[in-house]
């Protein structure tokens, strides 16, 4: 065992010390922190349509779609379809969304029947997606998708109930609620936010002074698509360009508090498009400490520099870390390795960030940046300040605008789309699209290194809730998995919500670390050295205690030992 170990770690020097290749089915290993790299597979070369929006659902499928007016896609509906129809009047020749299955790797039709180009989302507590808002006829529209066993499920839009006003560019975000109640917030001239359902009948719209104020003038919005997340004491923390507040959304619409300006310059929000995380909450103190982080963006006046002059200015290369909790809150500030737009932050189950996709240059919209960015970054929250960051082995595909990422319930991440056209643009050799990047159909995973084989006998195996999946608020509950040695002497259990995911903004992401206690073997399946289960332990988890730390729904609870973690396993969060 020790020369065989010896071996190892001898690959393992080396494939860190070859850690910058950038193709795509490259791999390398490393130590639980620093010097690895990680590693690409293409999973299919069409995933039929832009990944524009992208959620993976509690039955291992992921919904994709994109808009309905971009003409003909990746996925002909039906052999009549001539390969050179532009009809983007018409679903029935071209698909706009598809749901993937990741066990088979292949794809099924889904209909869309109003445009949702640039909307937003957020899963109900049974699992359904509800689906708001878009452009054109879908502005004002509600849509469902409730993911099925038997593939016959499909998009349904909500013929009696509308928004109350125009929604494009907004954010959707599940409320702390005894029963399911969505906010939707801002959109694209839209200053207002609104309920679903209503708390009172023939209740409208809400008006939001803080959205105008944030706004730029001289054509610059810059602050779609804002930044919301909910608080563990129930109220929304808001994010808008620069600016951010702490909004009871109970009472009317009371600032509950103003927080000070970001520094950095420049502008966070679409169409500057930085990207943003609540980190995760802690059992540890209570759950009281939140802290958001937000990353890269556009400098200021990128937006009309690249589309009035052809000048694309260099991106942010800042990201701000807030307590949003303490009692004169600051925001901390620190360098990316390289600056970054339209990147998609993701929590890993570790409880590290990463970072993925995005340009160096310009701001997003139609052929309005330049230099892709291929090295995702990785973060490591509880890491010395200067030292938190790692480069991570790059990709060749090169994802800008309209491009998405999600954390998949193996611990890959699925990574695609990328679109900076008004309607579909392959390369075909043209020069000219080459420089302003082609519509990418290409479908591919990264896989962080400790889910690589090579740490397999240190991460927890075959998770099982004991009893019902289904768990309350504030219950315990049992949790059995195995090892094929024993545990080390950290070990950690996550709760993370998937979330709806677009245009570099994780809608409803959120990691909870949950409190254990009692680690019980219950028995031996084989030798501990040899590779495969060899110790059977039970565990009693300690549910979120409140719906403002965790709203109900699925969640992929993980468990992480010495640092790396097991593959998830869903668990259904329910109301007392």
């Amino acid at each position: 065992m020790l020369k065989k170990g010896i071996i190892l770690m001898l690959i393992m020097v080396l494939a860190v010390k070859g850690g910058s290749s950038s193709t795509s089915t490259s791999t390398s290993t490393g130590t639980a922190w620093g010097g690895n790299t990680g590693k690409w597979d293409l999973l299919l070369n069409n995933s039929g349509v832009v990944a524009m929006h992208m959620a993976l659902t509690h039955l291992d499928t992921v919904v994709i779609y994109d808009q309905t007016q971009a003409g003909r896609s990746g996925y002909r509906l039906r052999p009549s379809c001539a390969a050179h129809s532009n009809d983007s009047s018409s679903s029935s020749c071209w698909a706009h969304s598809v749901e993937y299955d990741i066990a088979s790797n292949t794809l099924r039709p889904l209909t869309l029947k109003t445009d949702t180009w640039c909307s937003s989302g957020a899963f109900l507590s049974h699992g359904t997606l509800l689906q708001t808002g878009g452009n054109l006829d879908g502005v004002r529209k509600i849509r469902h998708f409730r993911p099925c066993s038997d593939k016959r499920c499909d998009w349904v839009e909500w013929e009696k109930t509308r928004l109350s006003e125009k929604r494009w560019y907004a954010t959707t975000l599940i409320l702390p609620e005894e029963e399911d109640r969505v906010v939707v917030v801002g959109g694209r001239d839209s200053f207002t936010y609104e309920f679903l359902p209503k708390f009172r009948p023939n209740e409208g719209a809400f008006y939001l002074p803080f959205l105008r104020r944030t706004r730029l003038h001289q054509g610059e919005e810059n602050n779609l698509y804002p930044f919301v997340h909910v608080s563990s004491d129930g109220n929304l923390f808001i994010f808008a360009n620069r600016d951010s507040i702490l909004f009871d959304y109970k009472r009317r619409g009371k600032v509950v508090r103003r927080f000070p300006r970001m520094p950095g310059g420049g502008s966070r929000n679409y169409p500057s498009t930085g990207s943003s995380v609540m980190l995760p909450l802690d059992y540890a103190d209570e759950y009281k400490k939140v802290e958001i982080m937000v990353c890269g963006g556009a400098a200021q006046g990128a937006y009309r520099a690249a589309q009035g002059a052809g000048v694309f200015l260099t991106g942010l290369t800042s990201c701000g870390r807030m307590v949003i909790t303490d009692r004169e809150p600051e925001w901390e500030m620190e360098e990316m390795p390289a600056p970054r737009l339209m990147n998609d932050m993701l929590l890993l189950p570790t409880g590290n960030v990463l970072l993925v996709n995005g340009a160096t240059r310009g701001a997003a919209g139609w052929e309005l940046a330049r230099n892709a960015s291929l090295h995702p970054f990785l973060y490591k929250p509880d890491g010395a300040k200067g030292e938190r960051f790692r480069v991570l082995r790059s990709t060749e595909v090169k994802r800008v605008y309209h491009s998405s990422a999600i954390l998949l319930p193996d611990g890959r991440i699925l990574v695609a789309g990328s679109n900076p056209h008004r309607n579909y643009v392959f390369d075909g050799g043209d020069r000219r699209v080459k420089e302003f990047f082609p519509t990418e159909l290409r479908l591919e995973t990264f896989t962080p290194h400790y889910m690589l084989p090579f740490f397999d006998a240190k991460r927890p195996a075959n998770l099982t809730v004991l009893g019902s999946a289904a768990v309350r608020h504030g219950e315990e509950f049992r949790v059995r998995f195995g090892l094929a040695r024993r545990p080390a002497k950290v070990v950690e259990v996550y709760l993370y919500a998937p979330p709806f995911v677009t245009h570099s903004f994780s809608m409803n992401q959120r990691m909870v670390k949950l409190k254990w206690r009692g680690m019980v073997r219950e028995g031996s399946d084989g030798e501990e050295e040899g590779g495969g289960v060899g110790v059977v332990v039970v565990v009693s988890v300690t549910a979120p205690p409140s719906p403002s730390v965790a709203p109900a729904g699925y969640y992929l609870l993980f468990l992480v030992n010495g640092g790396i973690p097991s593959k998830g396993f869903w668990v259904r969060l329910i109301r007392n």
